[in-house]
């Protein structure tokens, strides 16, 4: 989706229809399948199979407690991939004119700034926790409880160094107190067909076809 304003309303929808039943993150999944470049986003994104071993442990502990761990799995893992699909969507600036549109160039500029910086931020670590899988293999390490601790604080130092910078950055070019932007979007057909069957879907989910067929006798 092009129009950053009808995909973060699209993820949110896709998400609560997801985290409510099995039968709705099922017509997530479909729609992902339909709507969504599918596996080129995943292979872009090296820490989904670390995020989803988590997730099935989480599971795990949940069915021994008496829980339903693999409805929770299963929700789970639909909402992580429409987080994929919006993260890998996003671009440069579109959070900034997001921020802009909803609340105006004094606030808004500056959460969405804000925004801004978290994503770079968030690439900034996906890149430098590649940098470390490509050390590890250099050295014949693999990936376990002695190395995880170490690459931990290396991303923790590296993001606040990053901080710092762009903190001083700011304050030399005079920063203060929002900005002024004039928001454009843009948007295409496949953008509307892909809103609305998303719309489809929780439609279907949270009023049962059977019941709304019920009603109309």
């Amino acid at each position: 989706m092009q129009d950053v304003r009808m995909r973060i309303g699209t993820a949110t929808l896709l998400t609560l229809v997801s985290f409510f039943s099995v039968p709705g993150a099922a017509g997530v999944f479909v729609w992902w399948l339909v709507f969504t470049p599918r596996l080129q986003e995943i292979k872009r994104i090296r820490i989904v199979a670390g995020t989803i071993l988590m997730i099935a442990l989480a599971a795990l502990f949940i069915s021994a407690g008496g829980g339903d761990g693999l409805s929770y799995l299963v929700r789970m893992i639909v909402i992580i991939l429409i987080g994929i699909w919006l993260f890998s969507e996003q671009k440069t600036g579109e959070f900034l004119h997001l921020g802009v549109w909803m609340f105006g160039n004094r606030t808004g500029f500056e959460m969405g700034m804000i925004a801004e910086m978290g994503m770079q931020m968030a690439e900034s670590l996906a890149t430098d926790l590649e940098r470390i899988h490509i050390a590890l293999k250099i050295k014949g390490q693999r990936w376990g409880a002695k190395t995880l601790v170490p690459a931990g604080l290396i991303l923790v130092s590296d993001a606040l160094v990053r901080a710092q910078g762009t903190a001083e950055l700011m304050a030399v070019r005079g920063f203060y107190n929002g900005g002024s932007l004039c928001p454009k979007f843009s948007h295409r057909r496949r953008d509307l067909i892909s809103g609305m069957a998303a719309i489809a879907v929780g439609f279907l989910v949270f009023i049962p076809v059977s019941e709304f067929l019920i009603l109309t006798w």
